[in-house]
């Protein structure tokens, strides 16, 4: 199978991220796997079972092996991951460095609630140098709104206390905080600051064209870059770069001619994968906020490799490996190099599925519009930028020595 992977090829997966656990034991009222247009998680095993695991990272060796790459991204992922208990975890991190640590260069990751974390899941952490990403959306009043358990309880007491936990043992992490429509930013992006957390992205929920008129009628027509913008300015004239606004400097990166980090921005192709508890494959796990079955691919890790993912003639394929092509109405539009339409999921409609723009364009274009103005440049100079570090991409890429083929 090594032909399928041609030497210095770049479209390959980069991240393998396990939904371990197909459960939450919290029920945040706007998340897209539990409460939103696909019901598929009843259907899958609460946990991830060692076979599956075994599997994934079996697929995992046989695609480093195929390309040569020198890095890949494992990470936890769920529902929460948490709930597989530290034993299963430190298992399987063991498990995952013997299997690919040899290989090559790999990096574990959880995304969390943070609910759960105690003093053995920290000594985990920081025994295999696990990164985090945190999900909190703001102060108390905020937060215990829409991140709450089963009983209707708040979470943000247990979110903090897994912070702060973190925090003092040095762990790397990142906060994830979607959007809270309405609030007022300073006042969220403050209480961040006091938390002294230092890197955060700001989400925009996952609404549909089929879902997104209630949103506009109460919040009016860009709710996200009012949220954003006095965050921006807030960060660009007051604050420091060393604090890391990840949707921002995204923003910021591809004004400048740069590619962006994100899905959500720039529409480059993410190269990961998704594994679910069941070891089923998914390009695109959040497009579950468009309708029943969309994410699914029909592939699972037990019977079909990474280079099957490749041969699929699906838009999870190309989303993955190529970028999904503008919606017809983005493709003259000022941004379309730089949005390039936002995220996915966002495009979607029932009436022409995701040949449209993003429900949140109004709010990308005001946004990219004022941190033009803020960075002083041009449409024409961001052409320019990326055509030169295009040139010097072009002539790193010629200097670099060739990869022989390998063989999966």
């Amino acid at each position: 199978m090594g032909e399928i992977w041609q030497s210095g090829q770049k479209n390959y997966i980069s991240q393998v991220i396990l939904k371990v656990a197909a459960r939450c034991n919290l029920n945040c009222s706007y998340c897209y796997v539990f409460n939103m247009a696909d019901s598929s998680w009843k259907s899958r095993p609460a946990l991830m079972s060692n076979e599956v695991f075994e599997a994934a990272l079996a697929r995992t060796l046989e695609q480093c092996r195929a390309t040569g790459q020198d890095r890949i991204l494992l990470a936890f992922h769920g529902g929460e991951p948490c709930l597989i208990g530290p034993d299963r975890f430190d298992a399987w991190c063991a498990r995952a460095q013997a299997v690919l640590g040899k290989v090559v260069n790999l990096h574990l990751v959880m995304q969390t609630n943070g609910t759960l974390l105690d003093s053995r899941w920290i000594d985990l952490l920081r025994k295999y140098e696990v990164s985090i990403g945190i999900s909190m959306d703001g102060p108390k009043e905020i937060h215990d709104a829409v991140r709450v358990d089963h009983r209707r309880q708040g979470s943000y007491d247990q979110v903090e206390r897994g912070l702060r936990l973190l925090q003092e043992a040095d762990i790397p992490y990142g906060v994830g905080c979607v959007i809270p429509l309405g609030a007022d930013p300073l006042v969220v992006h403050r209480h961040f600051l006091q938390l002294a957390c230092k890197q955060i992205t700001y989400l925009m929920p996952h609404f549909t064209h089929d879902t997104i008129a209630p949103i506009w009628q109460r919040y009016g027509a860009t709710p996200c870059a009012d949220f954003l913008i006095p965050i921006f300015d807030d960060w660009w004239f007051e604050g420091t770069m060393e604090f890391q606004i990840n949707n921002l400097k995204d923003v910021a990166r591809v004004i400048m001619g740069g590619q962006s980090h994100s899905e959500a921005i720039g529409n480059g192709p993410p190269g990961y994968v998704f594994i679910e508890a069941d070891g089923e494959m998914e390009g695109l796990d959040n497009l579950r906020a468009c309708g029943e079955g969309l994410s699914r691919i029909k592939l699972n890790v037990r019977n079909s490799s990474f280079f099957d993912l490749l041969r699929t003639e699906t838009m999870h394929a190309q989303a993955i490996f190529e970028g999904m092509p503008l919606a017809q109405t983005c493709r003259d539009c000022s941004e379309a190099k730089t949005c390039a339409g936002g995220h996915l999921a966002h495009r979607f409609s029932s009436a022409r599925g995701f040949d449209n723009p993003s429900v949140w364009c109004a709010d990308l274009l005001k946004l990219f519009s004022h941190v033009r103005a803020r960075m002083g440049v041009s449409l024409q100079e961001t052409d320019e930028f990326r055509r030169t570090l295009a040139m010097r991409n072009a002539i790193s890429l010629d200097a670099a020595p060739r990869l022989s083929p390998s063989a999966a």
